[in-house]
């Protein structure tokens, strides 16, 4: 058994990007926060499936240059070689929930 707390972790990037509550061994799991106009970057998972909880909208979802507005409660899952991205085109600060399985640190590919 294992017990965190959101508050006692890090973001990547202090103020947003990743942040992981649960890193290995078999799941990634944790939340990201976008700033206005930020980006998770287009990229994919060789190997990985990658699945996204939205809370709010405000968001866009691009996935195979397909793209989605999301609604609260909309769900994405990602398998691999999708290559996807998110991006916060509103004025506010928006958190989203995902879940990596399997855990495969090195399996992210960016796509420039």
């Amino acid at each position: 058994m294992e017990k965190v707390n959101e508050k006692d972790k890090d973001y990547r990037f202090g103020d947003s990007g990743v942040k992981y509550i649960f890193r290995g061994p078999n799941i990634d799991w944790g939340i990201i926060l976008f700033k206005p106009n930020q980006s998770l970057g287009l990229h994919y998972h060789q190997r990985t499936e990658e699945t996204f909880y939205f809370l709010e909208e405000g968001l866009r979802v691009i996935v195979d240059n397909k793209e989605f507005q999301v609604e609260a409660g909309d769900a994405f899952r990602f398998l691999p070689n999708e290559r996807h991205n998110i991006i916060n085109e509103s004025e506010k600060d928006i958190k989203v929930i995902f879940i990596k399985y399997p855990y495969l640190p090195e399996d992210k590919v960016d796509v420039k």
